[in-house]
């Protein structure tokens, strides 16, 4: 079935463009998760079961403790499906925690509208808040240092965007959008340029206002790192033995990355040592979805 491209509603488009999220990348997320749903056809299950002029409220209710993000998300789902005739209704906000049993959001249309809208909805909320839940369980653990957990490339294709906000809703923080970004000289650009300081002297002569980043294998190429002039420095896979004399030697003169073999049980230990971030790919690529479900009130 196909849906035309409605206007996102005025308060759905300021809601994303508020915290980031473009409006019409969003429409256009919230359209595929529809159409994978439809796909040519009907709702046959409604069209058999549910009165055509019904109309119903969806309640959207943690069936677990988690942060919520994406109801900014699942919103344009009902603007899509829905158009003008929707009421939605937010509970929480982004960002909150929530317990099992607390209704989230809730959205008011024709009970036809609801049930076409309602799992693409769910989808994406509830994949969006449990990586948002991960990543707060990485922010418990730091709490009490300097350090602060950070996403990477290792997203969703098609939905980087809105992956990376729900990190932020988590207290996570982003590291680049694309590579256009910032420069990370990883170690197959080091193979190819001759070495760390020519790689990023390479970088710097090509690029001089991009931030520089270089991924480093040991203690040697740390301080070839930092006497080229790197902003960032990524620790790959250094002990915390390792990780403690990085951060002696660098003595503030660049920012330091933990990456590569992190867990949420060592997640302490890693930022006592003092480096700057942990950059965990896990926040997006493994996080399991927080259960939230979706209760139907028929109302007319």
């Amino acid at each position: 079935m196909q849906y035309p491209t409605y206007r996102l509603a005025p308060d759905t488009t300021a809601a994303l463009a508020a915290v980031g999220l473009p409006p019409l990348d969003v429409e256009s997320l919230a359209l595929r998760a529809i159409e994978e749903d439809i796909g040519d056809g009907v709702d046959v299950t409604t069209m058999a079961t549910v009165p055509v002029e019904q109309q119903g409220r969806l309640d959207f209710v943690a069936r677990a403790a988690g942060v919520v993000a994406g109801q900014v998300v699942a919103s344009a789902v009902f603007d899509v499906v829905c158009g003008e005739e929707r009421v939605l209704e937010f509970n929480v906000e982004d960002g909150t925690r929530v317990e099992p049993g607390m209704v989230v959001m809730s959205a008011t249309s024709l009970t036809h509208n609801l049930l076409r809208a309602e799992r693409p909805a769910l989808n994406l909320l509830s994949h969006l808040s449990g990586v948002a839940t991960a990543t707060a369980a990485w922010t418990d653990e730091l709490l009490g240092t300097n350090a602060v957990v950070r996403d990477t490339r290792k997203t969703t294709p098609g939905m980087r965007a809105v992956e990376k906000y729900a990190v932020r809703m988590g207290g996570g923080s982003n590291h680049r959008m694309s590579l256009a970004d910032a420069a990370l000289v990883k170690d197959n650009h080091v193979l190819a340029a001759g070495g760390v300081a020519e790689a990023f002297t390479a970088v710097r002569a090509k690029f001089p206002d991009v931030p520089v980043e270089i991924e480093v294998d040991d203690l040697t190429q740390l301080e070839q790192a930092i006497d080229a002039g790197a902003d960032l420095v990524l620790l790959d896979n250094f002990s915390v033995e390792d990780m403690v004399e990085a951060v002696r030697l660098t003595a503030g003169r660049a920012r330091l990355e933990a990456s590569g073999g992190l867990s949420l049980d060592r997640a302490a230990q890693v930022a006592a040592t003092g480096v700057d971030y942990l950059a965990v790919g896990a926040l997006t690529h493994s996080a399991p979805v927080l259960d939230i479900g979706a209760d139907l009130i028929v109302i007319g």
